[in-house]
């Protein structure tokens, strides 16, 4: 009896493990089988009560006995969607790594590689929001391995050119981006919109978009090669040049996200410029400032032969004149004066001529 008594008690010391009543019932049955003196007031029967112990403890030292090994975890889903595009392959992503493609999309497990096109691609973060890659722009996922199975892992990121945008919420586990100077934490929980560039010779914009408030995240850059750490604040943009924390330009004018879509179509008529298109022709329906209907427009052509140069003909005499008029004849020949005569003889007398 006092065997079965100390079992009992040895079922009781872990009564976090059961509820409030099994606690209650434990400690009764031990009391009655370890009570010498028979007390049919409060313990009738106690081999009833012996039963009733092994039947409420079994389940308790069975799941005790459990290793923690043979336990199954949560199935953890996929860390991203990407859609593909096969109908313009410039414009499509390419992806790489463990993945699953359906119904136009590539679903990465546990770890992939996405680069985009001639566009930006949104990529899916299941429960969570979007990755927008812009063009050109190559980054690696997978999930962080380092957290424990049956908890939500952490993105880790990695990218060396290019530019990205992560709009996503944060969890207790933070996210990561690596560059190849910096390390970019982004801690929650809260809701992140950072925006990260990269530019030549290491120049890298971080943007913490998020406006100062309760769900602002906490986004720390730390540096691979020097050292240190500089967190940047909801709502400001900061550039790091030459990939160094202490060449910091507080307050950077330049977006650090995708860049804005070029305009669709050439604006400047080129091939209709160069006559290889015909030209538009005006609505018909146009009207004029004061409101009476447009009258078409002829174009203007210039054309060269009506412009040549012509020489001008020399006027023929009327025909009723003479063709040879007389000469007109001379100016009669005044007579010299008297200090002409007197000069003209001054010079014959002295030669002159």
């Amino acid at each position: 009896m006092r065997a079965a008594a100390e079992d009992g008690r040895l079922v009781s010391k872990r009564p976090e493990k059961q509820t409030s009543g099994a606690k209650a019932l434990l400690y009764f049955a031990a009391f009655c089988v370890g009570v010498k003196t028979p007390t049919y007031q409060l313990c009738p029967n106690r081999i009833f009560y012996l039963f009733l112990t092994a039947l409420i403890a079994a389940p308790i030292l069975v799941a005790q006995a459990t290793p923690p090994s043979q336990i199954q975890a949560p199935e953890a889903g996929p860390i991203a969607i990407v859609p593909l595009d096969s109908k313009n392959p410039d414009r499509a992503a390419t992806v790489t790594g463990a993945l699953e493609v359906s119904q136009g999309r590539a679903v990465i497990a546990a770890s992939g590689s996405v680069t985009s096109g001639s566009v930006t691609t949104q990529v899916t973060l299941p429960h969570r929001g979007v990755l927008r890659v812009c063009a050109t722009t190559t980054v690696k996922l997978t999930a962080d391995s380092s957290v424990p199975a049956g908890k939500a892992p952490g993105l880790m990121m990695a990218m060396d050119h290019g530019a990205l945008e992560m709009s996503f919420a944060t969890g207790r586990n933070s996210d990561i981006l690596l560059t190849p100077d910096f390390r970019i934490l982004i801690g929650g929980p809260g809701a992140a919109e950072v925006k990260v560039r990269l530019g030549q010779q290491g120049d890298t914009c971080v943007d913490n978009a998020r406006a100062p408030g309760v769900n602002a995240p906490y986004v720390l850059v730390s540096s691979v090669f020097e050292g240190g750490a500089y967190r940047v604040q909801p709502g400001q943009r900061v550039m790091f040049q030459h990939g160094s924390l202490h060449e910091v330009v507080d307050q950077e004018k330049e977006p650090c996200g995708c860049p804005p879509v070029a305009p669709q179509g050439n604006e400047f008529p080129l091939a209709q410029s160069e006559g290889l298109a015909p030209l538009p022709k005006p609505a018909s329906n146009a009207a004029s400032l004061s409101g009476e209907p447009a009258q078409p427009i002829e174009p203007l052509v210039y054309k060269g032969e009506e412009h040549t140069p012509q020489l001008v003909a020399e006027s023929a005499p009327p025909a009723g004149s003479d063709a040879n008029p007389a000469a007109k004849p001379p100016a009669p020949k005044k007579k010299p004066g008297f200090f002409a005569s007197v000069k003209r003889f001054v010079r014959r007398v002295f030669g002159a001529e």
